[in-house]
């Protein structure tokens, strides 16, 4: 019979073991969770004070930012203090209340996706009812709906983790603490955890995938019957940004929680948490920053306005 002791900490594998490379990943990964802030502050900055920009497209993406910055700072500052003390323990509640935010973030993230489509899908294909259908007091509805819908769906899965117990090791392959990584280490059987994750991720899962990419199909053949080409490259350059943040996120969700975690891969594994966790909310910023031609249009004015007020 297993010894099952009370859990007070688990301890991570880290990014990488080597000493010789610590301080150059410390610097690294702080001079990018610092631009990831500076850049979504700078975009909720932009949508909040220009005119211009106060409509579904960039309240979603104001949205989108704040979700951003909330999201890499689950791991970022954990992650960057782990670097620096070499100390890779976590206390248990620390590492549930980890649980939750990252997945109540992700989620989040995944819903609001998902209403970025629909607003992309109504703008083009049905233009002259866009304003009505997606008034502010939608727009508020929508995103409210995403951030309790979001937290609902990380309570459960929280508290069904509270159900697992460990004997031991303690040891997390990887750099945070998530769902896979505590299935693994736990001696008791996950399965009720996992039949949660399939059946309430499965059914919301289908939704939201299905409500971001068939609009899209839509799009498509919207921008297809668009006579001139200039008209087909406007109508669709819209769409560009949004498509490229989805197909980023999505590749690397699929992978962390689709891919069954073996000794073999906890390497790649671990590689694509840096992307999943780490890299993605700094995409997202620069994605939108640079493809969006009315967003750098309200930057320069921004600064010309700075630069004559001097």
């Amino acid at each position: 019979m297993k010894n099952l002791t009370m859990i007070t900490e688990f301890y991570f594998t880290g990014i990488s073991d080597d000493p010789q490379i610590i301080h150059l990943l410390f610097v690294l990964f702080l001079l990018i969770y610092l631009m990831t802030l500076i850049v979504n502050l700078l975009i909720i900055f932009l949508v909040l004070t220009n005119s211009q920009l106060h409509n579904p497209m960039f309240f979603f993406l104001g949205n989108l930012a704040f979700l951003d910055m909330s999201y890499s700072s689950v791991t970022y500052p954990r992650m960057l203090s782990d670097l620096v003390t070499n100390s890779r323990s976590i206390s248990f509640s620390a590492c549930t209340a980890q649980v939750f935010f990252f997945i109540y973030f992700a989620c989040s993230e995944v819903f609001l996706l998902s209403v970025m489509s629909y607003d992309r899908y109504t703008a083009i294909c049905h233009p002259l009812h866009y304003t009505k259908i997606m008034s502010m007091r939608a727009c508020i509805h929508m995103a409210s709906a995403v951030w309790i819908l979001s937290f609902f769906y990380a309570m459960v899965h929280t508290l069904f983790s509270l159900r697992l117990t460990f004997c031991g090791p303690y040891t997390i392959h990887n750099f945070f603490c998530d769902l896979p990584h505590l299935f693994q280490i736990s001696c008791t059987d996950p399965y009720i955890n996992i039949l949660v994750v399939f059946i309430v991720g499965g059914i919301l899962g289908l939704g939201v995938f299905a409500v971001t990419f068939v609009p899209y199909i839509h799009i498509l053949n919207t921008v297809l019957r668009i006579q001139t080409n200039s008209g087909r490259f406007k109508a669709f350059s819209t769409c560009t940004s949004h498509l490229t943040v989805v197909f980023i996120f999505y590749g690397s969700l699929i992978f962390i929680y689709f891919v069954p975690s073996t000794s073999n891969l906890f390497s790649i594994n671990r590689v694509v948490s840096v992307t999943y966790a780490l890299i993605n909310p700094l995409l997202n910023a620069l994605i939108y920053s640079v493809r969006n031609k009315d967003l750098k249009t309200a930057l320069r004015k921004a600064f010309h306005h700075i630069h004559w007020n001097k």
